[in-house]
């Protein structure tokens, strides 16, 4: 397998494919799942196709919490097999499938109560570190331990001395999941799928009672066609029941939107060296590390407003600072966030109203023929939504082929920039001095790109400019903006500010600082013209400006209204470049 960039040649040259030549199986919707399932079915030897509608990862999975984890508190609730499932695929991620973008990351599990509770809460920790062991994909993830009070303040002295007697320290995976999104689709495309960005499914094509492709709107140029496909995928998250009315069927289950925010605060604003897990009223709430900085989250809440652009409201921020303050020494406040998202979780509707204890398991639905519908689950498991998708995908096409598609192989097919990840780590100090970059520098080229770290280093060694860093955003190089744009799909300033980078959320400004200069970089490869690249800085300048409002409105409703207020699309370039109004 050779590396394929998503650039704007083969883009153009996968929806020429996907319009003139059936397909085995299309996906609709560009998110883990369905990243997962476009590259589970090509490895299948299927035909394949992936159509987004916005950017790879635009929805909920580029505004997780950003974990790969079990769930510890699935097991209070003794959901003993999703607790597996996931551990297991937590251990294949981080040692075979995408060992550059997953990565262990340490917790603290403060305890409150004398004698009973570690001996509750430590049992449950390690019935965790069991089951993933017996995975047998958890041997590089370090055993829990516990410590006394002052063993945890050691580790994090940012704790109030009264909101702990003890702790329990556990270990979990972290994933940039926008990052981690983006390279399942490329991954899918280096095996021969179609993928393209920025193209809505606008209709499904029926024969009879029968699904047989989708009508498709190329947002970039404005033109319709239609994709014919023996079976379609509909992997859209919390817009399934969308997708799904197209067939013009209700569909056997629902999906119901909750709300999850996170902070994002500089790492300095809370002194310590390990994550921490603390139990609310309603669920838990994370701090996470995040290199320079810290993940605070998340809320769980009803949403029935905007799935386009989900809105924090001040309320939502005041819950996760209120939560989080109750146990530091040194209060946050307003002044000290650097960045907010929300997204949105496709939950599997149920007769519960509190969506905390909603189903996070997934389900398949082929109600309709030739229509595979899959919602629900969680991030971590993506693999297997993907897997049981494109199983009842190829039962039908069973029924159309002379033959039966292999079984699933995806367990044993690493991603992209996997590939000698390890021994590149090892040899950071040469590549460093080889390239003319600083260790640290390297170390983040490598936990973002993996071995495909030589194509970037390949662009500095180009044009020596693109080694600098972007002003006001120095921990990215200029060079990861082009690369972003010529093998990543990035298409507008938003996908490379808030996706393929995490500036949009690292930045006290959010981005604005740098917009020009990303542009100017965006453009030079993409052939703007300046009245495009004014479009794009405008569009993204208005996007902060209306979700800092957002920010400060009390509750949901006045958020989404603030939200709201910038607009979703830019101007659409042409292929020569130009501006369509």
């Amino acid at each position: 397998m050779r590396p394929v960039a998503l650039s704007p040649e083969n883009r153009r040259a996968a929806l020429d494919a996907m319009a003139s030549t059936p397909l085995d199986v299309l996906v609709i919707g560009g998110g883990v799942v369905g990243g997962g399932s476009a590259l589970d079915a090509v490895t299948r030897g299927l035909t394949v196709g992936l159509v987004e509608a916005r950017d790879f990862a635009s929805g909920t999975s580029s505004r997780s919490s950003k974990l790969m984890h079990g769930g510890l508190r699935y097991l209070e609730m003794l959901d003993f097999r999703l607790v597996a499932e996931a551990l297991k695929e937590r251990g294949l991620s981080l040692q075979k499938l995408a060992p550059h973008l997953v990565r262990e990351v340490g917790f603290l599990y403060p305890l409150t109560h004398r004698g009973w509770e570690r001996f509750y809460a430590g049992s449950g920790v390690a019935l965790y570190d069991a089951m993933s062991k017996a995975s047998g994909y958890g041997q590089g993830v370090p055993l829990h331990r516990h410590l006394t009070r002052r063993g945890a303040r050691r580790m994090m002295p940012a704790l109030k001395k009264d909101a702990l007697v003890g702790a329990i320290h556990y270990y979990d995976g972290q994933v940039d999941d926008a990052r981690h999104t983006m390279f399942l689709s490329r991954t899918a495309a280096a095996y021969g799928a179609h993928v393209a960005s920025r193209t809505r499914v606008i209709g499904l094509l029926r024969e009879g009672d029968r699904v047989v492709g989708a009508r498709v709107k190329d947002l970039e140029s404005g033109t319709e066609f239609d994709i014919r496909a023996k079976q379609v995928v509909n992997a859209s998250g919390v817009w399934t029941d969308e997708t799904q009315s197209f067939a013009g069927e209700r569909g056997q289950f629902h999906v119901r939107a909750s709300k999850g925010v996170h902070l994002v605060v500089p790492r300095d604003r809370i002194r310590g060296e390990s994550g921490l897990i603390l139990r609310t009223e309603k669920s838990v709430l994370f701090v996470i590390p995040w290199g320079r900085h810290w993940i605070i989250g998340t809320t769980d809440t009803d949403w029935s407003l905007s799935k386009d652009h989900p809105a924090a409201s001040r309320s939502d921020i005041d819950y996760l600072l209120d939560h989080v303050n109750s146990v530091l020494t040194e209060q946050l406040t307003h002044e000290d966030v650097e960045g907010v998202y929300a997204g949105l979780r496709p939950l599997l509707a149920g007769e519960d109203e509190a969506t905390s204890k909603l189903s996070r398991e997934h389900a398949v639905g082929t109600s309709v023929k030739g229509l595979v519908v899959i919602a629900g689950g969680k991030y971590t498991t993506y693999r297997v939504m993907a897997k049981d998708a494109i199983d009842a995908a190829a039962h039908g096409l069973s029924t159309q082929l002379d033959r039966h598609a292999p079984p699933s192989v995806t367990e044993n097919v690493p991603l992209l920039g996997a590939d000698g990840f390890e021994a590149l780590w090892n040899q950071r100090h040469m590549i460093a001095r080889d390239s003319g970059l600083g260790v640290g520098r390297i170390e983040h080229l490598l936990g973002r790109y993996g071995s495909l770290i030589d194509e970037v280093l390949d662009l500095i060694e180009q044009r020596p400019d693109l080694a600098a860093p972007l002003t006001g955003a120095d921990d990215y190089l200029r060079a990861e903006i082009v690369y972003a744009a010529t093998h990543e799909g990035a298409r507008h300033l938003d996908d490379a500010i808030a996706r393929r980078t995490r500036i949009s959320i690292e930045t006290f400004d959010r981005g604005t600082s740098c917009a020009v200069e990303v542009a100017d970089l965006m453009g030079g490869v993409l052939g703007w013209s300046g009245e495009q690249r004014a479009n794009e800085v405008d569009h993204y300048l208005k996007r902060v400006e209306a979700e800092r409002e957002s920010q400060t409105m009390p509750d949901d409703e006045t958020a989404d209204a603030a939200r709201m207020g910038a607009e979703d699309v830019v101007p659409v370039s042409t292929r020569a470049g130009e501006v369509q109004e």
